[in-house]
């Protein structure tokens, strides 16, 4: 997983600058972002999707960082919270706000290494996309109505697949930042998905249903438009009606024929079958 996307968030200029060095030495996260108050904080967070906020107390305004950490508790996706604290006094209920750090400022080395360390254990499970309750288990065997599709590749199809495939998972290419989250229209609200939660889209007439792993919605966006939009993000169309997540492919199975099936992640699963002619390149791309 790439560097969590990082905002310092903190009146004080000096203690802004000072913070940002020390985090410029750090693999785990990338500064994307600064700001001086907390809804100017929001509302970069809710544009951008922060993985990481350093954030103080205390703030010019309305707002305090401790309501600020009580406003993003609520979201689907919600951020790390690495507060910047004077005293000890607000470490309770810092750490009750599902808090991943305290600091009490300026820190020492050593116990900007620990607050590291909490941001990388954090970062091992962030955005990962939970496995809906009514899923079957496939040790148990229990049924639990999940419906499968079937979709048959030609063999220049199988090929392109595969080199979006290999793309996806090289994590060397960089690109510029952007929000990375699709825009959707329900009910009269706006509803902003993460591209990290799509995991395909399917064509409906002029429409297209976007689907996550517990929810479908019903989108104005065509299909093609999507496709334009999403491929740079590792999405791959697979299918006239399809368009898929590769970073969602979350098993591979062997089949009769010397076949291999790969299938991602969701209440309905799309599988996409890849011949044997395409497995020795399958192999490659995967490490096996």
């Amino acid at each position: 997983m790439p560097s969590l996307k990082t905002l310092i968030l903190h009146p004080d200029s000096e203690v802004r600058s000072k913070l940002r060095v020390h985090l410029a030495q750090l693999d785990v996260v990338r500064v994307l972002g600064e700001a001086v108050d907390a809804r100017e904080g929001l509302d970069l967070h809710k544009a951008v999707g922060y993985g990481i906020i350093f954030l103080g107390l205390d703030f010019p305004g309305d707002m305090s960082g401790t309501e600020l950490a009580q406003k993003v508790a609520g979201m689907s996706n919600k951020p790390g919270l690495v507060f910047l604290a004077s005293d000890e006094s607000q470490a309770y209920q810092a750490f009750e706000l599902g808090a991943v750090d305290y600091l009490i400022w300026p820190p020492d080395k050593e116990r900007l290494d620990k607050t590291a360390q909490r941001i990388s254990r954090f970062k091992s499970h962030y955005r990962e996309v939970p496995e809906p309750s009514d899923w079957k288990d496939s040790e148990s065997g229990v049924e639990t109505g999940e419906e499968t599709l079937q979709l048959p590749l030609e063999d220049e199809e199988q090929d392109r697949f595969l080199t979006a495939l290999k793309s996806a998972w090289d994590f060397s290419q960089t690109r510029q930042p952007e929000i990375e989250k699709l825009p959707v229209n329900q009910d009269g609200k706006m509803i902003l998905i993460p591209y990290t939660q799509i995991i395909f889209v399917e064509a409906y007439e002029d429409y297209s249903y976007v689907h996550t792993a517990n929810q479908k919605f019903l989108t104005s966006h065509r299909l093609k438009n999507l496709e334009e939009r999403l491929t740079p993000h590792r999405f791959f169309r697979v299918h006239r009606k399809y368009l898929v997540n590769l970073e969602m492919v979350t098993e591979i199975a062997s089949l009769p024929g010397s076949n291999f099936m790969l299938r991602t992640a969701g209440r309905t699963r799309i599988e996409l079958p890849i011949g044997r002619r395409r497995i020795a390149k399958l192999k490659q791309i995967l490490g096996m």
